[in-house]
């Protein structure tokens, strides 16, 4: 039935919140639809759709989503890369039940995390369960 999804972020400067998820995260712009719309692809199966800000969708409102994503190398290995880069995390990487976090903000205060799933995967794989 379902062939993928768009996650729409509003932010408040397209031009800001397009170089930021493409330079800074090293995502790829789908397309760009002027200062209306642009898609970024992350991975296979995840756009990430950025909308400017409107008086009904204002951007940055905390609380109101939380991106999530999943790595395909170590986490302690692309948390560095992303902040030669500018990208500011909010604390250290933390561990909960084998799957590894990181988590910063976009220009507009978005809520972003990054997930390491290789261990959790790869102890899953072997019999063992995550605690």
């Amino acid at each position: 039935m379902f062939s993928g999804g768009i996650v729409t972020v509003f932010v408040s400067d397209l031009d800001k919140a397009v170089r930021f998820y493409t330079e800074a995260l090293g995502l790829k712009l789908g397309f760009r639809f002027g200062n209306e719309w642009a898609s970024i692809k992350a991975g296979d199966s995840l756009m990430i759709g950025l909308h400017p800000a409107s008086e009904d969708s204002p951007a940055g409102r905390k609380g109101s989503i939380t991106l999530g994503l999943q790595l395909t190398e170590p986490i302690d290995e692309a948390v560095p890369v992303l902040k030669e880069r500018g990208v500011k995390f909010r604390g250290s990487i933390v561990e909960d039940k084998g799957i590894q976090f990181a988590y910063f903000e976009d220009p507009d205060g978005n809520e972003l995390y990054l997930a390491d799933l290789n261990k959790a995967y790869k102890n899953y794989a072997a019999g063992a369960r995550a605690t």
